[in-house]
């Protein structure tokens, strides 16, 4: 009898729930593996409300390090130190790391260090920009990968112009849009809000050094409202975000910040939206799924299908850019969008299937 696959799935941060919830599903359902769920922070965790793992239809993860820290440094060592502990007792198989995270990056030494295959989940995006910390993650990640899973054709690209040695990459596309598949018919109205479908815009930000220009930032929501007229701006964020944009929001404005929503409600919004101004790629790659126009305040994304051939254009951080973008938007002046390849739903099983040779 074949023996079982041990594979463990180490996430780091609330996105990452969101990604690996098909995976689980689809290892499940294999009957070859077995798994174990890690998260890097704390059970207690704000961010983690309480309906995400029943929203998702996911288990809660069987462990926590309880890292908590805003140090990037800290945060490595911390993972390394907690996670090499961890597989002194608990070997695996392989470890599957997601995104770009500094605990991302950690997990990835940590198992490399202990000869345990690593497989990197959306590998091979790039800004280009060393200056950031998560690109020097990105690159550490996926040198020390021996399964590189990419998204699109962009990344798979990069992946296999940079690939180590005994890599392999595999273009198994975006894992994303199996979440979504999944919970499109589960998404629900929020509760707290009377909204018909596109009747309104959705802002969210969330980027650390567009929250600390909070002079750029009030230019650009004065923009923003003022191209929007008489269009609601639903604004559902987090901590620091939901304090910053209310204390610049003007008492008179069409921008409603509020606290964030349930992921099946948020889902529900953003699907529903007449147009979404984001910082978030995540959140542009679902408004391409969804056919939603998108604006994202960037001069760049990880995931360039997402303008190429999807619903989503880059304003950068330049107000008259984004008033621009806004009006187009409400008066219904926008590109044509469709599915990259390979947002079939399928990503998690092509995965698995992978890692069981």
């Amino acid at each position: 009898m074949k023996a079982m696959k041990k594979i463990c799935i180490v996430v780091g941060a609330r996105p990452n729930f969101v990604k690996v919830a098909p995976l689980i599903r689809a290892i499940e359902n294999s009957g070859e593996a077995e798994y174990e769920l890690i998260y890097t922070g704390h059970r207690s965790d704000p961010t983690l409300e309480s309906s995400l793992f029943d929203d998702l239809q996911m288990p809660h993860p069987q462990v926590c390090f309880g890292v908590d820290s805003q140090k990037l440094n800290e945060i490595t060592s911390q993972v390394i130190d907690k996670f090499d502990s961890y597989l002194e007792f608990s070997p695996a198989d392989v470890v599957i790391v997601v995104d770009d995270l500094a605990s991302t990056m950690a997990a990835a030494i940590t198992a490399k260090k202990r000869g345990i295959k690593v497989a990197h989940l959306v590998a091979g995006t790039r800004s280009f920009d060393m200056n950031m910390p998560k690109e020097v993650n990105r690159l550490v990640i996926d040198a020390l990968s021996d399964y590189l899973f990419t998204a699109g054709v962009k990344s798979n690209s990069v992946a296999t112009r940079e690939q180590a040695e005994g890599s392999n990459t595999y273009m198994v596309g975006n894992i994303l849009m199996d979440t979504l598949r999944f919970n499109q018919k589960r998404f629900t109205p929020p509760t707290s809000l009377h909204l018909q479908p596109s009747s309104y815009l959705v802002f969210t930000i969330n980027r650390k050094a567009l929250l600390a220009d909070e002079e750029k930032l009030r230019l650009m929501l004065e923009a923003m409202v003022e191209a929007a007229g008489d269009t609601p701006i639903i604004a559902p964020l987090r901590g620091q975000a939901l304090e910053i944009v209310t204390r610049l929001t003007p008492h008179t404005s069409n921008l409603q910040p509020q606290t964030s929503l349930s992921y099946l409600e948020f889902g529900w919004l953003t699907a529903h939206a007449k147009g979404i101004i984001t910082d978030s790629g995540n959140v542009a790659e679902e408004a391409t799924f969804n056919s939603v126009p998108c604006i994202t305040l960037n001069s760049y994304t990880e995931h360039q299908e997402t303008v190429t051939i999807g619903s989503n254009v880059l304003v950068g951080e330049d107000p008259k850019k984004l008033k621009e973008a806004v009006t187009q938007m409400v008066n219904g002046q926008w590109k044509k969008s469709a599915l990259p390849d390979r947002w079939d739903g399928r990503t998690a099983e092509r995965i698995v299937q992978i890692l069981l040779v």
